[in-house]
């Protein structure tokens, strides 16, 4: 579904964001991309949906390299993707109904009668259908991330792209999310790609794992793989260790200078 060969990104020649990715990502699964705050993890998702193109490499998403699409390319192509973002961005004027059918008023011709009958559909594949009257504002948390989660498959897209999915989300809400990704996912038929650094809650539902640091891709493998990795990086960043190759102490003079020169 998705293939990245040898993707770089730069702001300018002295800000290297990404180097030499390479990643594939098969139909139907679900896959991580995870890593430290800082790594490149949003740059790649936003790549892969055509936000910004690579400054060398190919990005191909069902067989359309994304930097070669025009404008018009790029809007079909996306009309097949639904988007997570991070916090959900709901609309805040529009109502939980309204919010999940804005893709289908924007992109189809649908009656509205057939319009209700799938909103209603979507909101009840996440529990919230009784909750279609209300405001963003009046949402908790965890409620309006399942909201988003219902308007990013509103047009049953073949791939849904994930941003930090799971973050500010209390232990039960956390739960319900990382289900409903897996079951949307297989009921769909879609393939998924989650960007998060919640290591444990995302090992439990992904297929495969993609792991990067400092802009470059330095370990992938399958969930059990990345548990039992040995690589002290991807040990320390899975298993939260406080010290390791990411170190505890900012870099400084020696305490005990420090101390003398008091």
């Amino acid at each position: 579904m998705v293939e990245i060969i040898g993707v770089s990104y730069s702001y300018d020649r002295r800000r290297p964001i990404l180097t030499g990715i390479n990643m594939v990502v098969p139909r139907g699964k679900v896959v991580a991309i995870m890593g430290i705050s800082g790594s490149g993890k949003t740059t790649l998702l936003r790549l892969i949906g055509g936000v910004m193109k690579p400054t060398t490499g190919s990005v191909i998403v069902d067989g359309q390299r994304t930097n070669e699409l025009d404008r018009d390319g790029l809007y079909r192509m996306r009309r097949r993707m639904g988007m997570l973002f991070q916090f959900g961005a709901l609309f805040t004027d529009l109502s939980v109904y309204d919010n999940v059918a804005f893709q289908m008023r924007e992109h189809t011709d649908l009656p509205e009668t057939m319009i209700h009958d799938l909103v209603m559909m979507k909101l009840d594949s996440v529990g919230l259908r009784g909750a279609h009257h209300l405001m963003p504002s009046e949402l908790s948390g965890g409620m309006a991330r399942r909201v988003a989660l219902a308007r990013s498959t509103a047009l049953d897209p073949s791939l849904i792209l994930y941003d930090e999915p799971f973050t500010g989300l209390d232990p039960i809400s956390l739960g319900v999310t990382r289900n409903l990704v897996r079951k949307l996912n297989d009921a769909l038929g879609s393939t998924s790609i989650v960007v998060t650094h919640d290591v444990q809650e995302a090992l439990d539902v992904v297929d495969y794992v993609y792991y990067l640091s400092g802009g470059k891709m330095v370990a992938h493998g399958t969930p059990e793989q990345m548990r039992a990795s040995t690589d002290p990086l991807v040990r320390q960043f899975v298993w939260g260790e406080a010290d390791g190759p990411v170190a505890y102490q900012y870099p400084g003079r020696d305490f005990r200078e420090e101390l003398a020169l008091v």
